[in-house]
């Protein structure tokens, strides 16, 4: 595990620009992409099959042109974004709500240990020990659109992490964009 401080010249520099950057991150994998092009892609943890297959395609596609993927390795849309781009080829970023002796949700344990043996990033604000509480997760939303240079929205609900994530994102002056639940 490395720790990058806000003042280390090899901190990310778009999350310099955020209010309230992190103080320190906590990284493993590779942290030389965290300075690199990145689009955010989110969404629901209650996804449709179709919201499955568009973020596993985005991402897929996204990657193969050289573009990391971000998200925050939750259940749900954020899994398929991560697995599409490491499919790819591709470098793919996870944001956790935890520390590394935490991960949350543990399904995606074997996802997390991917990442990371692909060239990835798995980075936390949090000291390894701190478990996987819902005040986290908000707050860690601001660094998954701190870090990104655009923010793709899978299957939001209005009221949903993800929509908090949009909001940091507005914020930061991030391009956002969409794509809607298929209603039968």
């Amino acid at each position: 595990m490395k720790v990058i401080k806000l003042f280390d010249k090899d901190y990310p520099e778009k999350l310099r620009n955020i209010d309230d950057p992190p103080r320190e991150l906590y990284v493993l994998g590779n942290e030389k992409i965290l300075n690199e092009f990145g689009l955010a892609i989110i969404g629901c943890r209650q996804y449709s099959e179709y919201g499955k297959k568009v973020a596993k395609d985005i991402s897929f596609k996204l990657a193969k042109r050289g573009i990391n993927i971000i998200s925050g390795l939750a259940k749900g849309i954020d899994s398929f974004a991560h697995v599409g781009c490491m499919v790819a080829g591709g470098k793919t970023i996870a944001v956790l709500g935890s520390g590394f002796n935490n991960i949350y949700p543990k399904e995606n344990i074997e996802i997390f240990n991917e990442i990371i043996k692909t060239g990835g990033a798995v980075i936390t604000e949090y000291l390894p020990d701190v478990k996987p509480i819902g005040t986290n997760f908000p707050f860690r939303n601001r660094i998954i659109s701190g870090l990104s240079d655009g923010v793709i929205v899978i299957e939001a609900t209005k009221k949903s992490g993800t929509m908090i994530t949009v909001d940091y994102a507005l914020e930061q002056g991030k391009e956002i964009f969409a794509v809607p639940r298929k209603y039968k």
